[in-house]
């Protein structure tokens, strides 16, 4: 298997374990989303998605390292995602 294709299952078998999480416990997503919600309105200095992940690491289930360059590739996908559905509803209002 070419180092590619072997990349590409790791991270489709991050996502299949991260979205089992969800599935298996659905408030995770809506506290992610209110986490998300009120760090980006607030517009904080610093990084920003490195405090979003930390509140989620410490208010549920999903563990998100401290640390940027420790995330896999699941957990930079569902913080994109976050912001990317925040951004979307502020976009609404």
């Amino acid at each position: 298997m070419a180092s590619s294709e072997i990349q590409k299952t790791r991270i489709i078998n991050e996502l299949k374990g991260f979205i089992r999480k969800l599935l298996q416990d659905p408030k995770i997503l809506d506290a992610s989303l209110e986490i998300a919600r009120r760090h980006l309105s607030e517009n904080a200095e610093g990084d920003v998605m490195a405090a979003i992940a930390n509140e989620i690491s410490d208010t549920t289930s999903i563990h998100i390292p401290e640390n940027p360059d420790d995330h896999s590739e699941a957990d930079k996908l569902f913080l994109e995602l976050l912001k990317e559905v925040i951004q979307e509803e502020q976009a609404l209002y």
